[in-house]
């Protein structure tokens, strides 16, 4: 039987390590560093923080880890991946050289651009006074992007001069010669495509669709994501081959580049009036849109990872249901230096429809350590029965938590 180790604590990683668990193949799935919580769900949280690289090989070596999967941007972009390859332990992610698509958006920019891959116009600025001057040749509305990573809150939209100064001050202070990306503003509905690749073999999964802004109707601030639906059934066929066209693209430029390797690619793109275009690359699956994309995967997880690792080729196979899922959160998120609130945690749920993430014990109970608390994740055969399930069990379980109430939105408004 086999072992394997998930790096990341959230609820991504929740649903994966219980998607690997389901394999009958495998008898034991860590977590690193997990939460507390995910004992719930059958997998073991093991405290070794993802930074932590020399004690998570030491974990893997000790333990005869048959794979370890990455979750996170962060330790890819720290190189976990050469390190661990280094010694040849078996390990599921994109090298620090390929992370560099997602680490820096420059990098990303230049890539699209070399290889005629359709994106939004843009300049890159290396001063407050350089971004001022360009962005008045540019106008309103305008997208900035700090590089770098940020959590999915580094770009903020200008539609007026009043939040271009303060975002350019903002991204400027304390950094005088930070590199930013000015895009033009593409207008058009958003979308994510998810592929497990090695080199030019890969696995396209149906197109995604996250929730980043805090409130209902797209308002607020942006945050590591409220929600998200798979599939979207309000774009056609043609639309849905264009967009997943742009991971055959973006792998076949990727070969040129001798940037080969294996892992998770994640596109998001708008769909405008000229087609789809690349707003940006992630090397690894999402979160929440993990949430409701591996419970649509009807393959062993463990052998469809390790088949690809091997250089070969797998056939997907999808249950055809439509899934959402809603994210708790702490009423103060995504501000800084949130206070602690009580958790529900539900009894006798459907394995996989409850997902921790910034769950922690405490008094005999269970409170949270973080702004994202839990996922609630519901399958039915169509969008708005799944919506509608996962919302109604969300309030069962809601306490003194917040959510986004409009999940879904964009593909039920029609």
């Amino acid at each position: 039987m086999k072992k394997v180790l998930v790096i990341g604590g959230g609820a991504r990683e929740s649903a994966l390590a219980l998607k690997f668990s389901q394999s009958p193949q495998v008898d034991h799935v860590y977590v690193a560093p997990g939460n507390p919580a995910m004992e719930l769900l059958g997998v073991e949280p093991i405290g070794i923080k993802e930074k932590e690289v020399p004690a998570l090989i030491k974990f893997a070596q000790t333990h005869q880890i048959d794979l370890t999967f990455v979750g996170p941007e962060v330790p890819l972009a720290a190189g976990i991946v050469d390190d661990f390859q280094a010694i040849g332990l078996p390990i599921f992610g994109v090298t620090q050289k390929l992370a560099q698509l997602e680490s820096s958006k420059t990098f990303a920019k230049a890539f699209m651009h070399r290889h005629h891959l359709p994106t939004a116009a843009s300049k890159t600025v290396h001063s407050a006074i350089e971004a001022h001057a360009e962005a008045t040749l540019m106008g309103l509305p305008l997208v900035l992007k700090k590089d770098g990573l940020a959590a999915g809150k580094g770009v903020v939209i200008a539609n007026d001069a009043a939040t271009l100064d303060d975002t350019i001050e903002q991204f400027y202070a304390g950094h005088p010669d930070a590199t930013v990306l000015l895009e033009e503003y593409l207008a058009g509905e958003e979308a994510s495509v998810m592929a497990l690749f090695n080199d030019q073999r890969r696995v396209i999964l149906p197109l995604s669709q996250d929730h980043k802004r805090r409130h209902a109707a797209d308002r607020g601030p942006n945050t590591g994501g409220m929600g998200a639906i798979s599939p979207l059934p309000q774009f056609k066929p043609d639309q849905v081959q264009a967009a997943q066209s742009l991971v055959d693209a973006t792998l076949a430029g990727m070969h040129q580049d001798g940037l080969n390797g294996h892992g998770v690619m994640y596109i998001g793109l708008i769909f405008t009036k000229e087609g789809p275009k690349i707003l940006e690359y992630n090397m690894r699956f999402g979160d929440p849109e993990t949430q409701v994309l591996l419970p649509q995967i009807e393959n062993d997880f463990y052998q469809l990872v390790s088949d690809l690792l091997d250089g070969q080729q797998p056939t997907l196979k999808l249950n055809g249901l439509a899934y959402a899922c809603f994210v708790a959160v702490n009423p103060d998120y995504p501000r800084a230096n949130l206070k602690t609130v009580p958790v529900i945690v539900p009894t006798n749920w459907p394995i996989g429809t409850w997902l921790p993430a910034g769950v922690t014990r405490a008094d005999g109970g269970w409170i949270s350590d973080a702004g994202r608390i839990f996922s609630v994740v519901a399958g039915a055969a169509t969008l708005p029965e799944a919506v509608a399930k996962a919302k109604h069990d969300l309030e069962s379980i809601q306490g003194v938590l917040d959510y986004r109430t409009d999940i879904g939105f964009h593909a039920l408004k029609g």
